[in-house]
């Protein structure tokens, strides 16, 4: 019997300034992919390069998170940006990232969108086109990171890049699979033993339980975990020992 195999994925990066939000050095040890803030949503050019430094240090894989331009917002605000602006805008921020990975002796390996970018693209072949020619500007190789059955992979897929699906044991999901808005009540599971149960649920199975308590369809080849939420680093740190203690490898998709 093939071994299960899921890399673990953390958004790090997003402080800006003297402001840091996420606990990057620990979380570092934990997963085995990165998802670094390029500027545009979170990040500065010190942090980046720190980030990418430490990744390298430790073996994790570096993506770009790319996002709308939108500091103030978090990158979590709807906005309509020109096509060939978004593309040459992701462009921009991967090929940031991409020299402090290279100067830390690392490469940038995938690409994943942030906040509203990422849900838009789940359903807008307008905005998901614009990343994917965002990221074909830099480089066809890059692995695009994103929501199980969204426009953004099969966009990426019908371009030539790998294109991987990944999952969230701490979003609500909906019926049809995609994730609850976060400006909706209980969008984000708090209870950490509920965080790790569908930690394994997703990576053994391949499911969840939707808000209305149906079991969906999730296949995912990456698991999330946020390092904004309190206590991060410790239920980053269970989700992995729980999942490895269960027969599940933690393994970088790139």
């Amino acid at each position: 019997m093939t071994a299960i195999a899921i890399d673990l994925n953390a958004d790090l990066g997003e402080g800006f300034g003297r402001w840091q939000l996420t606990d990057d050095e620990q979380l570092l040890s934990v997963v085995s992919s990165a998802n670094v803030a390029c500027g545009f949503h979170a990040g500065d050019a010190a942090t980046m390069r720190r980030v990418c430094e430490l990744a390298a240090e430790r073996g994790v894989t570096i993506g770009a998170q790319v996002s709308y331009r939108d500091l103030a917002g978090f990158g979590r605000r709807a906005m309509d940006v020109p096509s060939a602006e978004l593309a040459a805008e992701v462009a921009y921020q991967i090929g940031a990232l991409e020299v402090f990975a290279r100067a830390a002796g690392a490469r940038v390996a995938y690409v994943k969108p942030h906040g509203a970018l990422y849900n838009r693209v789940v359903h807008d072949e307008t905005q998901a086109r614009a990343v994917i020619d965002g990221v074909l500007l830099v480089d066809a190789s890059l692995t695009v990171l994103g929501l199980p059955g969204s426009l953004l992979l099969e966009l990426a897929r019908g371009a030539g890049l790998p294109a991987v699906p990944e999952a969230f044991a701490d979003r609500a999901y909906t019926e049809e699979g995609t994730l609850v808005p976060r400006a909706e009540a209980g969008a984000v599971i708090t209870d950490p033993d509920a965080v790790v149960e569908r930690s394994l649920t997703l990576g053994r199975l391949g499911r969840v339980t939707s808000r209305a308590g149906a079991s969906i369809e999730v296949r995912a080849r990456s698991l999330c975990l946020h390092g904004d939420t309190p206590g991060a680093v410790e239920l980053a740190r269970r989700v992995r020992r729980e999942l490895e203690e269960s027969g599940v490898r933690v393994e970088a998709f790139a």
